[in-house]
This record gives C-alpha cells, structure tokens and sequence, in this order.
C-alpha cells in the first residue's frame, strides 16, 4: 500500500469487497448482547476484603430488602456526622457501635447492646466472608478481640464511624488495614 493525501504518512486501508454493514452499527449490537447478556444477574462482585488474595465478596440479596434499604438509606444520610466517643446521636455524634444501634434501632426497628463487643455477642447469624448482603454488621478485631464495628451497604463498602476527629464515611473491606482487621459478619434482617 501507499500513503494517500486522506492519510498522510500513513498507509491507505484496503478496500473491502462486497457488502457488509457499517461499523457503527456493528458496534451497537455487540453493546446490546453484552448488556443484554448483564442485565439478569441476581447478584454482583465486589471488591474482596483481603487484598491480592483472589477471595471475591459476592453482593447476595437481604432476606428483608425494605428494612435492608431503610438501613442503607439511614446509615449513608449519616455519611459526614462527627466522630465522639459514647456518641448515639446524630446532633451528639456517633463513635462505631452508637451509630450501628441508632441506625438499625431509627430504621429497621431493631434494638441492639450498646458496646462493640456485645453487638458481635449478639445472636445473629453469622454469614461467610464471601457472600454478605447489605445491611450486615462486619466486625473488626485485634488478636482476638472485636474492637469496631460498621454497616456493610455493597460492592465492598461499608459504613463507619471511625475515630477521634473523623467523621461517619465509607471505606472498602478490601483497605489493607480492614482487611487485615476483618472478623466476620452479622446478618440481623431474616
């Protein structure tokens, strides 16, 4: 081939013989399958808590999706309150287990222990680390002992009050600092 004036210093592309349709089109059926082939998937992946490991968390559906979503939305519009220790209150502040206990108490009408520790205490069941569903409590611990607790909402994100002079956030299970703290889940909405 040699180069042309519509492509300078480049080679002309080769005629094509025949008929056939037009790349754009093309383009917007292989976009159409591909969604198409997306759009019944009852679950979703997220991001696993355990960096590099290859684990992956699977997003399964809350047996109680209303009181899951009332959970969800509560806790998120808390996103930005201040951190204070013995906290539970959004004018007062929450620390970890004072936003849990308000939230699921203000939404889903579920009262729980006041302290982190009694909370993993609590009968719940206990499901695996690949498969939570939003509204779960994960738990964090320290050889052994649980120390802080959060609202898994999805995809690997949870949501916490994390310590003097922050504020409620979301932060990812698979956080290396998380991850490495990550002592299980609480499912509370049967």
């Amino acid at each position: 081939m040699k180069a042309s004036a519509h492509y300078p210093g480049r080679f002309r592309p080769a005629p094509v013989r025949g008929r056939s349709a037009p790349v754009p089109l093309i383009a917007a059926l292989l976009l159409a399958l591909l969604l198409a082939g997306c759009a019944g998937t009852p679950e979703r992946r997220a991001a696993a808590p355990g960096t590099g490991s290859g684990i992956r968390v699977t997003d399964v559906h809350p047996d109680d999706p209303v009181r899951a979503n009332n959970v969800l939305i509560r806790a998120l519009g808390l996103v930005g309150t201040p951190y204070r220790w013995g906290g539970n209150t959004p004018e007062g502040g929450f620390d970890c287990s004072g936003l849990v206990g308000f939230v699921f108490l203000d939404a889903a009408n579920v009262y729980l222990p006041r302290t982190t520790r009694d909370i993993a205490r609590h009968s719940a069941r206990t499901p695996p680390r690949d498969r939570l569903a939003p509204a779960d409590l994960v738990l964090f611990a320290n050889r052994g002992q649980v120390f802080h607790i959060g609202i898994y909402v999805g995809e690997g994100r949870f949501v916490h009050a994390p310590s003097t002079g922050g504020t409620v956030r979301l932060d990812r299970l698979d956080n290396p600092y998380w991850s490495k703290h990550y002592a299980g889940a609480r499912r509370l909405l049967d």
